[in-house]
């Protein structure tokens, strides 16, 4: 017999996961998720904690990246999480980065401004003021521990949420409503929706791996600047490599001139896909990345010269009073090409909802919205 029944079943307890139990408690429903691991370390934890609204294109994902930042906003009003509105510097040393930024500042989808090059070393300790040339300045931008914001999302949503939450549970099998264990226990749900991120073969595999969902694996560091303590809302800072990474500045007609310079100069880039950002944290710790290895080409294995490329353009473009490094790690995350989530209906009532990619911390709130949005009139019309 079942263990217990609810209205909505949640596999996976990352962000993504966590922001459908939010937005299904949000109305009213009696929900629980299952976890196989004790605590949430996927790619919820293995991230710059960046809310990177920017990054989306203008239109529905711009929008969608907003109402998440809301969300996430109350979130930390209520205490849930420590947030920094800390907002984002895209910096500029070669001018067909000065132009695309002075393009897209332009376009006016959002609520950007250009900076000169003191304006933008005022604002940023990190910015390095040799050639640099100027920034673009978003205010929308966010900061959260990615390695405290989903253990203490989960506690909220358990303890004042009233969420079922089960750690260390690993669903094996969901068929006809119900959810089946590795330990054969069994749970009823109306709705079921999997958040496996790159688990592609646990549940569903045939609907997952058509899907046209590939693995990413990125590598990340962290150093910590004692000198650099107590810099509360530092902003985020990118280089200009990041803007062939980000959709929001395809655009710009002047980004193809500085993919071609990056392809011509510095080929190495664009074979395991780095782009380099910065964030600095309050307690001196800077989290620095990144770079994009798909498909069959991951290993389980840290890659030395990929972390070396990292490093050498990090520092083209952001001082820091030590680099060495305490940290290093990696996370494998799933995308699609085209979309910014995978939705697919695999049985009645039982969705995938997977493949985030790199935006999950920006964008899994809003979407999880938008989602419950369209299921809710789905429902009122049945």
């Amino acid at each position: 017999m079942p263990e217990d029944s609810f209205d909505v079943a949640v596999v996976g307890g990352g962000i993504v996961g966590l922001a459908h139990a939010w937005m299904a408690r949000r109305r009213g429903l009696r929900v629980a998720v299952f976890e196989r691991s004790r605590v949430a370390q996927g790619a919820s934890v293995r991230n710059f904690g960046m809310i990177w609204p920017v990054g989306q294109p203008a239109g529905e994902l711009y929008d969608t990246a907003l109402r998440a930042r809301e969300l996430w906003r109350e979130l930390g009003e209520s205490n849930v999480v420590e947030l920094e509105e800390c907002g984002s510097l895209h910096l500029a040393h070669h001018d067909d980065e000065l132009s695309v930024l002075e393009e897209f500042c332009e376009l006016g989808t959002c609520p950007v401004s250009m900076l000169s090059a003191q304006e933008t070393c005022q604002r940023s300790s990190l910015a390095r003021p040799d050639g640099l040339l100027g920034a673009l300045w978003s205010p929308t931008e966010m900061r959260v521990d990615p390695r405290t914001a989903s253990a203490r999302i989960t506690a909220w949503l358990q303890q004042e949420q009233q969420v079922t939450c089960c750690f260390s549970t690993q669903i094996s099998s969901v068929s006809d409503g119900l959810l089946t264990a590795s330990d054969g226990r069994s749970w009823k749900a109306d709705r079921i929706i999997i958040c496996s991120n790159d688990d592609l073969v646990t549940l569903f595999p045939e609907s997952l791996q058509t899907a046209g969902l590939v693995r990413c694996k990125l590598q990340m560091m962290k150093v910590n600047c004692p000198r650099s303590r107590g810099s509360d809302c530092a902003p985020h800072v990118a280089g200009g490599l990041t803007l062939r990474h980000y959709a929001a500045f395809a655009a710009c007609s002047g980004l193809q001139r500085l993919k071609d310079r990056i392809a011509e100069e510095t080929p190495e880039l664009n074979e395991v896909g780095i782009h380099v950002m910065a964030s600095l944290f309050p307690t001196g710790d800077v989290i620095l990345g990144d770079s994009h290895v798909y498909g069959d080409d991951i290993t389980p294995f840290s890659d030395e010269d990929i972390d070396r490329l990292i490093l050498r353009e990090l520092k083209k473009i952001i001082r820091l009073p030590s680099w060495d490094i305490s940290e290093r790690w990696s996370g494998i995350y799933a995308r699609h090409q085209d979309h910014a989530v995978v939705e697919h209906e695999v049985q009645p009532n039982v969705h995938l909802f997977v493949g985030t990619g790199g935006a999950g911390m920006t964008m899994a709130f809003g979407l999880a919205d938008r989602a419950w949005q369209k299921w809710n009139r789905e429902s009122i019309h049945v």
